[in-house]
Parts: structure tokens; sequence; C-alpha cells
């Protein structure tokens, strides 16, 4: 491809972004493929030959837009803002044409100088202390562009151990760094973003995560107490973490209280994470959020989030850059040159070398909006995410998580976490809308943050439509399920009573059968001629009947005896008394009970044959005492 080429398929790309922004809503907000959906689609190996620009593009949007989250939807509402203009597109477009490396001063003079110059103009805007400024007079701070918020609290990190470890040297120099590194505690809120723990990690340094209160903020009495009880465990507190802007519901650590207490604990770095947040303080009324600042060590934020600059730009300032850069000096002779004294050499306040122009699209965004139109810009995202709140508390189902101060709404169904991850999850399916979820408070909530640089009132209508329009489905399917669940339960319930009927019905008929209960239970008498006779081989047992049908043998038992009786059952209904080693097998001859005749005639005994079981002949005395003692007593 050469110049002329260029030019014709520049302004085509140029055309092709432009005609996407403007038809994004055409799309789907998330796309509905499934992991390694592309690897079937494209060659397994790069072409040998070049192909035509043409299909290139062709496969762009057949290939490749399929499978991408538009994060400039008007209907995307996750996260934060993805910050995107034609002004830092072109600045990035220029600073990758010019390519240059900007490592130091002497690599690309431009490269660090306009970055040093744009940040102190960022800093003055948010109204970060002098201290924080490179060019300010007696200054020996400054700020830089890294490449993410998580870079950020890493390099200050980095640099809080440095120093520890230095100070800890120096009080017991014969101790190896191993053992003083060991003893580092790090602090943070629940709330706090995951890249400090990460950060922990990479430094080989423990990490305290603490409780914040019912708001989500981290309070000065909370760090104080930590720090007191690992100091009296050995340990030595050496860096804080707080957040203005917290990720899951933009909550803003206290950081007046947690700066005054720091002053007990001289030499821990006081690192300030506003990473969303930040931004928004160029804006007048917004300014008291920042209240503490003067304590802060360092303090970050995001232009990529919410002052209209593409991915990657991350700012970092902090109030002594010989702190940070001597944790990070690594200074090799053909990295040297003759002005290394009088200017910044960036490459010593970051991780990375090699370092893009990116001050430049910073600077084109900066220059084009201006302040006012970066803060007409934060003002409006607010009010739409003020306009959700109120669409949200008119609806009596739905409440409120968070204490809507920006751009983000944190909401929720009242009920279960269950019931608002199948919302959630449902919505998201749709290709509808795009939001994600957070946990605040041990509650599972759901996030809408005001996202795209455009989105009007009616984005805002839109997507609540569609939440509550999610919402009436899940409810109604829900009610019907707990209803199909309480007659289930209820078919249940009836059946455990049935069973639990006739069990009791057989183990106490006095309770179910009335004639019985009316006559209370009689008891055997202790003048029956002895129950079992002889009648050749087979022992016969011999049961007393009565005129009123009153039997100690449960009524079930006797309705069996009586069948037995009739001509047309069988002649051997056999029982088994579970509590006495007998086997009882009614005998139904005419000669015992007549034709026709009941089982029960006055004063007759019914004759019914019974066969002992081959059981251990010690088991059947036993078993007479206890008949014998149940007789004695009644109850």
């Amino acid at each position: 491809m050469d110049s002329t080429e260029f030019r014709k398929r520049g302004m085509e790309m140029v055309e092709y972004i432009c005609t996407y922004l403007e038809t994004l809503n055409e799309r789907r907000v998330t796309p509905s493929v499934e992991p390694g959906y592309l690897r079937h689609l494209l060659p397994s190996e790069a072409p040998h030959e070049p192909e035509d620009w043409d299909q290139i593009m062709s496969d762009v949007e057949d290939k490749i837009m399929p499978g991408v989250t538009h994060w400039q939807h008007p209907r995307f509402h996750a996260y934060f803002p993805a910050g995107n203009s034609f002004p830092s597109i072109l600045g990035d477009m220029l600073g990758d044409g010019i390519g240059c490396i900007g490592f130091s001063w002497a690599a690309s003079p431009a490269c660090t100088e306009l970055e040093t110059i744009v940040l102190d103009w960022l800093g003055k805007a948010i109204g970060l202390p002098d201290h924080f400024l490179a060019l300010k007079e007696g200054s020996t701070g400054g700020g830089v562009i890294q490449t993410s918020a998580s870079e950020c609290v890493l390099v200050t990190m980095l640099a809080a151990r440095a120093q520890a470890l230095k100070r800890l040297k120096a009080q017991h120099p014969f101790v190896e760094e191993g053992h003083l590194l060991c003893k580092l505690m790090a602090y943070c809120s629940k709330e706090a973003h995951s890249c400090v723990e990460k950060a922990a990690m990479i430094c080989f340094v423990k990490l305290r995560i603490l409780e914040p209160d019912e708001n989500a903020s981290l309070r000065g009495q909370t760090i104080y107490e930590a720090m007191e009880e690992d100091e009296l465990q050995g340990l030595v507190p050496f860096f804080v973490s707080t957040t203005l802007g917290t990720t899951g519901s933009c909550a803003f650590d206290n950081l007046p209280e947690i700066g005054k207490q720091l002053e007990r604990f001289p030499g821990v770095w006081l690192h300030v994470d506003a990473a969303y947040a930040g931004n928004s303080f160029i804006c007048p009324e917004l300014k008291p959020l920042l209240k503490g600042i003067e304590y802060a060590d360092s303090f970050n934020t995001n232009p990529n989030k919410w002052l209209l600059t593409n991915f990657d730009c991350s700012t970092l300032w902090v109030r002594d850059r010989i702190r940070l850069t001597s944790a990070l000096v690594v200074d090799p002779l053909y990295l040297k040159h003759g002005y290394s004294d009088a200017a910044i050499d960036y490459r010593h306040w970051g991780v990375p070398l090699s370092r893009r122009f990116r001050s430049l699209k910073l600077w084109f965004v900066l220059r084009s909006y201006g302040i006012s139109g970066l803060q007409h810009y934060i003002r409006h995202h607010i009010k739409l995410a003020k306009r959700f709140e109120e669409l949200v508390l008119k609806d009596k189902r739905f409440e409120i998580c968070n204490q809507v101060k920006l751009g983000l709404v944190c909401f929720r169904l009242k009920g279960s976490d269950k019931l608002n991850e199948k919302l959630l999850s449902i919505i998201n399916e749709s290709g509808k809308l795009h939001m994600v979820p957070a946990s605040v408070n041990d509650r599972y909530i759901i996030r809408f943050c005001a996202v795209a640089q455009n989105a009007t009132a009616e984005d805002i209508d839109y997507a609540w439509d569609i939440i509550v329009d999610f919402a009436n489905e899940l409810l109604e399917k829900e009610q019907h399920d707990e209803l199909s669940d309480i007659i289930n339960r209820k078919k249940q319930d009836t059946l455990a009573q049935k069973r639990s009927f006739f069990v009791r019905m057989v183990s106490d008929p006095k309770i179910y059968n009335p004639a019985i209960n009316k006559a209370g239970t009689p008891k055997l008498s202790m003048e029956l001629p002895s129950p079992v006779v002889s009648r050749g081989n087979a022992p016969i047992i011999r049961t007393q009947s009565s005129v009123d049908h009153n039997s100690w043998i449960s009524w079930p038992l006797a309705f069996l005896f009586n069948s037995g009786n009739n001509e047309d059952k069988g002649n051997n209904v056999s029982l088994r008394f579970r509590h006495l080693d007998t086997n009882v097998r009614h005998s139904s001859s005419r000669r015992n009970s007549g034709a026709g005749s009941s089982p029960s005639p006055e004063n007759e005994l019914d004759i019914v044959s019974a066969q002992q079981e081959q059981r251990s002949p010690r088991r059947s005395p036993n078993v007479m005492r206890k008949a014998s003692s149940s007789r004695d007593n009644p109850n």
C-alpha cells in the first residue's frame, strides 16, 4: 500500500467508522456467538501471498463484527464509559503515523514535553494541589500517562514498598530483605478494585481488605484500628489504597478521615484511585468530592473512561517523583543521554520502556472540546443517571442501592438475589440491553451506567421500558411457579397425612373407631382360662369376644377376622404380630363359627389356630412378662 492507495483507503476507513457509529442502534449490543467461533471462520495459517484490501474489509464486516461487543452502543450500560471521540481517534492516528517511541526526552523531546504539559493542564482542571504539578515552581511532583489504573496502582505500590524496605533496612541493617518484605502490610476497602489485590500479589506483600460502612465507604477509624492491631503483631503498614468512585457502586471512601488517621503512621503511602469519578472533578460543583486530596501521595484517573479519550490513557500524579522513579530506575549506558539531569525520562515512571505518543490524543480532546465542553458532557451523563433513578423510584417493586452522585445507578428488584440474577440474565440474553452486576453490602445488584457519548433521555426511557417488560414477565412466571410449588407441597403434605393416618389408625384404634372410643379400651381379664389348649400336635390360642365388638386387637385386624368367616373368602387369612413371636391364621370352619354367623357371638369363644414360630425359647417368657405388665398398668 503506497501513499496514494493509503489516501483512498484512509478515506474509506473514515467513512466506515462514521457509518458504524451512526448505525450502531441497528446492531445487537452483545454478540450471539460461542467461544471459538472465529477459529472456524479464519484459516489456520497466515496467507503466504498478499490479499486484496476489499476482501479484508469484507471479512471485517462478515466475520469480525458479529463477534464484537459494541461499547459505544446507545443500549450499552455496563461497566463505565469507554472514552471515544473523533478528535481522540485523529490524535491516535497521528501518533501512530509519527510512530515514535518516547521512552526518554532524547528519544522524542516533543513526546515527553507535551505529556508533561498536558498532565499539568488536566491536574489544574481537576483541582489537584500544586505539589502534584511538574511545572509549578518548587514542586517535586508531576504527572505521567500509564496504560490503565491497574498499572497506576502497581507502580505506586512498588514505590511505597521500596521506600518501606529502605527505611527498615536502615533500622535493621543485618536482616535480609526477604524477611523484611514479609512484614509489609497494605490496606484497601472491600469495595476497592481487584487491581489492588493483583498489585499486592506482584509485589509479594500482604494485603488486608477492610470492611466499609453501610454506604460502601471506608472510614478512618477502620484504617486506624487495623494498622494499630497489625503493628502489635509485628507487621509494618506501608501502603493504603483508597477509592473515589468505586467500581461496584461509585461510592467514595472518606478521604479526610483516612488522611488524618495516617498522620499517626509516618511513612505510609496514601494512594487515591479515582479512575472514573476523577474526571468529573473538572466541574466546580463536584470538587467537594475531592476533599482530603491534600493528604495523598498519589492520584490517578482515566480520561479514557469519562473524558472522551480513547484507550489507553490513564493519568497518574505523584507528590514526589523521586520516590517513584527511585524504585523503577534501570539506567544502562545505551539509554543515557546528555540531558538526563535536566529533563524527565518517563521510562523511569512505569513498568514498560517503550511508550506511545499518547499525549497527542488527550491534547486534541482538551483543545477541541475545551474544559467547558467536557463539563457539559459530564453533567449531561449525570442528568441521565438522575432520570433513570427517578424512573426506578416510581416503581415500588424496585429499589435503589447506592447514592447516585455521578453517572452510575445501582438498582434491584425487591426480592432474592436469585430473582435479580434471573432478571439480568434474560435482559442480557435478549441483546436489547447490556448491564453487569456487582455485590454491594453482600447483596446482588444491577449496575446501570450512562455510557454513550450522545446518549439521550429517550435512550434512558427505552432502557427502562425493556427492564420493566422483562421484570413483568419474570414476576408472572415466578408467581406461577410459586403457585405450582404450593400446590405440589400441598399434595405431598396430603399424601403424607394420609400415610400417617393409616399408621396411627392401625396403631391406635380407639381414636379412629367411634365404638371403641366411646366404650374405652377394655382390659383383658386375668380370670380367663389358659389361652393355650392342645389339639393334637398344634397349639390353639383362644380369644374372648364381646357383644359390643370391643377388642384389644385393633378394629382393622378384627375386620380381617370377620372377613375370613365368609364363604366366598379364602380359608387362610394369615396375620403376623410384629411385637409377638406368633403367626395367627383364622379358621373359617362352619363347625367353629356356624353358617353365616358373626365371629363375635355373645359369651362365645372363637377358636383361632396358631402355630408358634421356631424362635429362641428365651424370648417367650419376656413377651409374657411384658404382656402382664401392660395389663397391670393400663397407662
